[in-house]
């Protein structure tokens, strides 16, 4: 009995934390912003692997942030030919970013490993994410920032990563795609221009119908239409990651309630696997509210 009440108090505070939380510092429509760290600062220079950052724009003015990592051997980077290796673009999951795929030690996060192995290894952030850039146009406190979904991922943000990662190389790309980056990788990929710059993909956990989903969360917030009654009652963004929320389900995994438990409620089983505050670091937690 105390394990499910303190479950619920967590889904409480996850509710709280969507309707009331902070607002993300993000580019606000043209307004002058705070510089803020990048992924290359914050954790890939720190490793010792060369990164570049990159800024695209989409056809409906969404500023992307693409980032470029070389090998830290500088054999591997340029191999024999003098010429880097051939091209490989990261697309993370739902609530994620690009961070996702370098939380771990370099042994152990597939972006350095891939660019140890000498692969070209861009990282993608789709649009609303810590790493990329706002809009053109759009504060993110402006609800048509958030009304897009994955299809609008998939043809505009994806389609504008692979082509400018093609214009650069001169080169068909490597696609390895998480959970969403699947998804839209399935859409995008209906594209002839598209898919012709694509020379294989890796799809892992792929998604395309919640037929086989298992979280008993997600799916009671699906029978219940929470995506309409979240659409009605004004709210365009799900921000996750408020200070005191963040705070709230750090400390409760700290203490009586499992987080194996509570992140299984909304993942499934396989949450039970990590460790809370992994789980709490990777996810960027911030998202259309339509997705």
């Amino acid at each position: 009995m105390a394990r499910r009440l303190l479950a619920a108090l967590a889904a409480i505070s996850i509710t709280v934390s969507v309707l009331f939380g902070d607002s993300v510092d993000c580019f606000d429509g043209g307004g002058k912003s705070e510089p803020q760290p990048t992924l290359c600062d914050e954790l890939i220079l720190p490793a010792g692997y060369p990164c570049s950052e990159y800024m695209i724009q989409t056809k409906d003015g969404f500023l992307l942030g693409l980032q470029r990592v070389s090998s830290s051997s500088s054999s591997l980077r340029f191999g024999h030919a003098g010429e880097r290796g051939p091209p490989v673009l990261l697309l993370h999951g739902l609530f994620m970013a690009g961070d996702a795929w370098f939380l771990n030690t370099p042994e152990q996060s597939l972006g350095f490993i891939l660019a140890d192995q000498g692969f070209d290894v861009w990282v993608g952030n789709v649009r609303g994410t810590r790493w990329s850039h706002g809009h053109r146009s759009y504060s993110v406190k402006n609800k048509k920032f958030w009304d897009w979904s994955w299809q609008e991922l998939a043809l505009y943000d994806m389609a504008e990563m692979i082509n400018y990662i093609y214009s650069v190389t001169n080169s068909k790309l490597f696609i390895v795609g998480h959970s969403q980056g699947t998804i839209i990788s399935f859409a995008a990929f209906t594209q002839p221009d598209i898919v012709e710059k694509v020379e294989a993909a890796a799809l892992l956990s792929p998604i395309s119908y919640l037929d086989h989903a298992t979280a008993p969360l997600v799916l009671r917030m699906v029978s219940m239409h929470i995506d309409q009654m979240v659409l009605t009652m004004g709210i365009h963004q799900l921000n996750f990651k408020s200070e005191w929320g963040t705070n709230l389900l750090v400390s409760l995994c700290d203490t009586r309630l499992s987080c194996g438990d509570m992140l299984s409620s909304i993942t499934g089983s396989c949450a039970r696997h990590y460790l809370c505050p992994l789980c709490l670091k990777g996810f960027d937690f911030i998202s259309d509210a339509r997705l």
